[in-house]
């Protein structure tokens, strides 16, 4: 019994440590675009001074155009 003298008020300060973690969060803006993470991982930045993909796809060409089953 003596026990729970000590636990019920440590559970009690966790829970509003957490509850003010999550006001202060909300308050802060972290929940405010909740998809734009999320689609912004499917699109590349595109950088118009990289070209190391098109001179590699460029090298990797054969020279005589010739279908690759003939």
């Amino acid at each position: 019994m003596p026990a729970l003298y000590v636990m019920i008020p440590a559970a009690l300060l966790i829970v509003a440590i957490a509850v003010y973690i999550f006001f202060w969060a909300v308050d802060s803006g972290q929940y405010d675009d909740l998809d734009g993470p999320a689609h912004s991982i499917l699109f590349d930045d595109q950088d118009p001074n990289h070209t190391a993909a098109v001179d590699e796809a460029k090298a990797a060409q054969p020279d005589d155009k010739a279908p690759p089953h003939a």
